[in-house]
């Protein structure tokens, strides 16, 4: 059996996903190629507490956070 799997490891261990939010130093992009090119920082403050986590609340977070950015009158781009 792999160790990984196991019963024993821990919940968090298991989760690998990660939400992620960059600022970006230019608008109306919408590919992670951009985000290399124009990313400025990381902004962990509004992301890393619900990081690692399993697939589908990643999915499901990315959403919300957007949500929550477009409403304070960010521009947001998911891709």
């Amino acid at each position: 059996m792999d160790p990984s799997t196991s019963a024993a490891t821990p919940l968090r261990r298991r989760h690998h996903h990660h939400v992620y939010v960059v600022q970006l130093s230019v608008a109306g992009v919408q590919a992670n190629r951009f985000v290399l090119r124009y990313g400025l920082r990381l902004l962990p403050e509004l992301f890393e507490v619900y990081n690692p986590m399993p697939y589908e609340a990643a999915r499901e977070m990315e959403v919300e956070l957007a949500i929550g950015l477009r409403q304070s009158g960010h521009g947001v781009w998911q891709a």
